[in-house]
């Protein structure tokens, strides 16, 4: 029977890859789509051969062509405008170049497994030749969409628009086009994105970390945050632990999308058994992205150096009692409301536990955006998809 399940598994792993294929095609398809519509409509307005009349009319001549046909509206037409003009400035050029956003291949579409590519195909990878994709063909063989950046691919035309609308500046439309993809997220989750300043939050490099899971974890740096935005939970300005730990497990799917969509709850009643004493964990998760054991414990006041050698005893616990064959080492996180940097910095220094801390928020307070360099988010990015793909996923 275990034989007969693990075909079957074998099976729908084929179903769900096809399938996440087909609708990447289509996607792509969609967005050379708008792109070559905003570059017509681009060339059209800029030579003020046609106006804004004229946008509206041809809105409603694609209607009577194709009524079933959405998606076509004057707003959306300008917005493929908008898209086409992005991607096409002169500051995405230069960023693209810096970036190599090129070697983005589309996440589904393009990534072809052995049993797609064929024998001429492998002779040239062996020789060093470059093997062009079936979706890549499609881009340089239809002149009404050259130039199309492929990486665009990596999300849906939704989410573009809705990074256009919200963000001004090209790195981080850069950012936030491969974080939705990476974090598969959707119309409301990337607004929500925006809402938590989660590319400060990424791309900062002063996270609270210590040398140890630096070290350990390289990636940890861009699949943790060191600050989070709890304002779904309402918490009055004072508050006890009980009270945040009970909030976020009732608001855990909020809580998750915060933090990164490969933290996988695994629950609040986990306990440890620590020199004849039972303690009990506040919040367990498993990190898919660093293959660990997560424990985060909760405190509802500012940082104190006790916390860490407190979470170092609760991890060498986890990993004695919870942690199975192949999992990584655990690590922690401590999550507060504030943590003084120096004070910090001291503790983590001589700790050998892979350890974090983090701040918690109850309100979305605006800060300035910071401008920093995408060239190391990008490289994880592609390591990332190396690893995805060599492992036949």
């Amino acid at each position: 029977m275990k034989r007969v399940e693990k075909e079957f598994e074998q099976i729908n792993a084929i179903i769900e890859r096809r399938w996440e294929r087909a609708l990447g095609l289509a996607n792509a398809e969609a967005l050379m789509s708008y792109w070559s519509v905003g570059a017509f409509v681009s060339v059209r307005l800029k030579s003020s051969a046609w106006g804004s009349k004229t946008v509206e009319a041809l809105s409603d001549y694609l209607k009577t062509r194709n009524p079933r046909r959405r998606g076509f509206g004057k707003r959306q037409i300008y917005n493929m405008v908008a898209f086409y003009e992005a991607y096409t400035s002169v500051d995405f050029h230069r960023i693209s170049e810096r970036l190599r956003l090129h070697e983005f291949v589309q996440l589904p579409t393009a990534q072809i497994g052995d049993d797609v590519i064929t024998q001429s195909a492998k002779a040239q990878i062996a020789n060093g030749e470059f093997v062009q994709l079936p979706t890549a063909q499609l881009v340089d063989n239809d002149c009404d969409c050259a130039g199309f950046p492929m990486f665009l691919s990596l999300t849906t035309f939704t989410n573009h628009v809705e990074i256009l609308n919200h963000v001004n500046s090209i790195e981080e439309r850069v950012f936030y086009v491969l974080y939705a993809a990476r974090e598969r997220l959707n119309q409301m989750e990337l607004r929500r994105a925006f809402a938590a300043q989660t590319y400060d939050m990424i791309m900062s490099r002063e996270k609270k970390m210590s040398a140890r899971l630096k070290a350990a974890y390289p990636k940890a740096d861009f699949m943790l945050k060191d600050k989070a935005f709890l304002d779904f939970l309402n918490l009055p300005k004072k508050h006890t632990e009980h009270v945040l730990h009970k909030k976020l497990v009732a608001h855990m799917r909020d809580f998750v999308l915060e933090m990164g969509k490969d933290f996988l709850y695994m629950g609040d009643k986990y306990f440890v058994h620590v020199g004849g004493e039972t303690r009990r964990l506040d919040l367990l998760f498993y990190h898919r992205g660093l293959r660990c054991l997560v424990d985060v414990e909760l405190k509802a006041v500012g940082f104190q150096p006790e916390f860490v050698s407190k979470l170092d005893m609760y991890l060498e616990a986890i990993d004695r009692e919870i942690r199975r064959e192949g999992e990584n080492p655990s690590v922690g996180i401590i999550l507060c409301p504030d943590a003084d940097r120096c004070r910090v910095e001291y503790t983590l220094c001589r700790t050998m536990s892979p350890v974090m801390v983090a701040e918690y928020r109850r309100l979305l307070v605006p800060e300035e955006v910071m401008k920093k360099s995408l060239e190391e988010y990008c490289a994880f990015m592609k390591r990332e998809e190396m690893t995805r793909r060599g492992n036949g996923k």
